[in-house]
């Protein structure tokens, strides 16, 4: 269990909170750590659903898997169409931030440069073998647990030097608004982007009905407490949230006003080791999904469904993810940061209503115990996903329900109007085409 929540964690980045700090504090006029908290509940119940469903079907595949079984193939398909939309732009939101940052600190170099080497970097590391830079991720999180550490320590030494900072504004004054929350918290949905990976680690993980529901629920609590404590924290350092000169890079100025340029450094040795485990994680995460559907014939099979004959890798499922994400050089932070939540949230939806229609429709369990577990539970957790989900701006509602009409014409093609069943892509290890080569991701 300790190694699924490192991965969680690896995944999520602890950091990741200064990613989109900038642009949320605007959003919520300064209240970032309350949207954090708001997240964190949703995502609790959510959490919850994965992991009651972890249990009933211990087999990778996340959302997709869960929504098969629940609602069926055409269903499942479209679930994991959109579940797509964010593993696919993960690994490009974090180059993306790693050249924001980098020419932040060296304005000589275009950032496009720092995120097409680091698209070069990991997507080399995971078609050689991701098995070569395992043990980093546990050096790479505990990097940036020391750096969220020293910040508060600055943080409170600045507050102490600063007696009239308000330790409650972060949390709450008058001049919130329930909308503005809402729709901050709706972009930090990609923070907690983690917890949810644990769940395609099923067939890797020892006892995985006991171990990966607890680092479900475990990463999602340790995630959500380290986001919150980290905002509220660069909230007192700089409580004006119309002082940021520029939203994007918004850690760099609170650093500097907190401590100094040596904390400037440290944070952007901390972030980027952050970025580059987040984006082994989830290239490679991605990459194994990409394979499986390329290996059931979802995707082309020559593509997508064929391993490294030297490393035993999906190369051809690598190299498409690396190439999606040579869209890193031109995006706008806000708008992918954005579509990831929209694919998400939509995803984490359908999971809670999986709960609901496999225990207790399907299996028709009774009793409190039941209906609170699969019936209260998740139908809240539903509740507040879709409330957030409907937070987004209206430019990534059009993109999404674009890319989601996309798959829904590519699953009527598939299926000749519907009238076949897509085929299924299975994870197990009783699938055809399964290979114990297949290099597990850290």
């Amino acid at each position: 269990m300790p190694a699924l929540v490192v991965f969680g964690l690896a995944y999520m980045v602890p950091l990741t909170v200064f990613t989109t700090y900038g642009a949320v504090a605007q959003t919520t006029e300064g209240h970032v750590p309350t949207a954090y908290l708001i997240t964190l509940v949703t995502m609790l119940f959510t959490a919850v659903s994965y992991a009651v469903l972890v249990r009933a079907y211990p087999q990778a595949g996340s959302a997709y898997v869960y929504a098969r079984h629940a609602f069926g193939r055409h269903v499942g398909f479209l679930t994991g169409w959109t579940l797509m939309l964010d593993y696919l732009l993960l690994p490009l939101i974090n180059y993306l931030v790693m050249g924001i940052y980098l020419h932040a600190q060296f304005p000589s170099v275009p950032g496009w440069v720092f995120a097409l080497a680091g698209i070069v970097v990991v997507t080399a590391l995971n078609i050689v073998g991701i098995t070569l830079v395992r043990d980093a991720n546990l050096l790479l999180v505990g990097v940036q647990l020391l750096f969220a550490m020293v910040f508060l320590a600055t943080a409170a030494a600045h507050v102490a030097d600063h007696p009239g900072t308000s330790l409650l504004q972060p949390l709450y004054d008058a001049g919130m608004t329930t909308s503005g929350l809402a729709s901050g918290a709706a972009v930090l949905a990609l923070s907690y982007l983690g917890f949810d990976a644990i769940s395609t680690m099923s067939e890797e993980a020892r006892d995985p009905r006991r171990t990966v529901p607890r680092a479900i629920v475990l990463t999602t609590l340790i995630g959500g407490f380290v986001f919150t404590i980290i905002s509220y924290a660069a909230q007192l350092v700089q409580p004006d949230w119309r002082d940021i000169d520029e939203p994007d890079a918004a850690a760099a100025q609170i650093m500097g006003i907190a401590a100094g340029h040596w904390l400037e450094v440290f944070f952007l040795v901390a972030y980027i080791s952050g970025c580059v485990a987040a984006a082994i994680a989830s290239q490679a995460s991605v990459a194994r999904v990409l394979y499986a559907m390329g290996r059931d014939r979802v995707f082309p099979r020559l593509v997508f469904g064929t391993l490294s004959a030297r490393f035993s890798t999906p190369v051809g499922a690598t190299l498409v993810v690396g190439f999606i994400s040579l869209a890193a050089l031109f995006s706008d932070l806000g708008t992918v940061a954005s579509l990831i939540s929209f694919g998400a949230l939509a995803a984490f939806s359908l999971v809670n209503l999986s709960v609901v229609k496999h225990f207790l429709i399907d299996r028709k369990l009774r009793g409190m115990n039941a209906m609170l577990h699969y019936g209260v539970v998740p139908v809240l957790g539903f509740a507040l996903t879709g409330w957030l989900w409907s937070s987004l701006s209206s430019l990534t509602l059009t993109v999404g329900l674009f890319w989601f009409g996309v798959g829904a014409t590519y699953l009527a093609l598939l299926t000749r109007g519907f009238r076949q069943p897509p085929p299924a892509v299975e994870f197990d290890e009783s699938s055809p085409g399964h290979t114990h080569e297949l290099e597990p991701t850290p």
